[in-house]
């Protein structure tokens, strides 16, 4: 006798793109599942709502910069004058990895192993750790954005 397995791991069908506020670019899920190496584990509905909150919150984040840029004439992202240093599709760069790290650092925190071994809590923990390094990863992209440095740091 032999056993078929089935893979679950496979990816669902991703809505095709998720328009934004009109000045920053769409979203694509595809990309991101991609770019983060998500599998089937996260359905297409999760993995929506992770992106759509992340963009509010990335939005939120940087309204007075693209307010800023707005009033200088920039319609879009696109119009906006990148660093002479700066690659082609800076800004759009380092806001999908912001949206992109956002999103991810959530669903990392809600599909936490379910196991009560101490092994499962070890996983866990090691998924909280990634979550934290992505929610900085997040961080820095605003502040290279808004031409922040990445630390803050004050004498006491």
């Amino acid at each position: 006798m032999s056993l078929i397995a089935a893979g679950t791991g496979t990816a669902p069908e991703d809505p095709e793109s998720l328009t934004n506020n009109g000045f920053w670019p769409a979203i694509e899920p595809a990309d991101f599942r991609e770019a983060s190496r998500l599998d089937g584990n996260v359905t297409a509905a999760r993995l929506t709502q992770a992106l759509q909150v992340a963009m509010a919150d990335v939005n939120r984040q940087l309204a007075a910069w693209q307010q800023a840029r707005q009033d200088e004439g920039a319609a879009t992202l696109n119009d906006v004058t990148a660093p002479v240093w700066a690659v082609a599709g800076h800004y759009a760069l380092l806001y999908r990895r912001a949206v992109y790290a956002t999103a991810h650092a959530s669903l990392l925190e809600r599909y936490r192993d379910v196991s009560a071994t101490g092994e499962g809590d070890e996983r866990g923990q090691a998924k909280d750790e990634a979550a934290d390094d992505l929610r900085r990863d997040a961080r820095w992209a605003v502040a290279e954005i808004e031409g922040r440095r990445h630390a803050t740091v004050e004498l006491i």
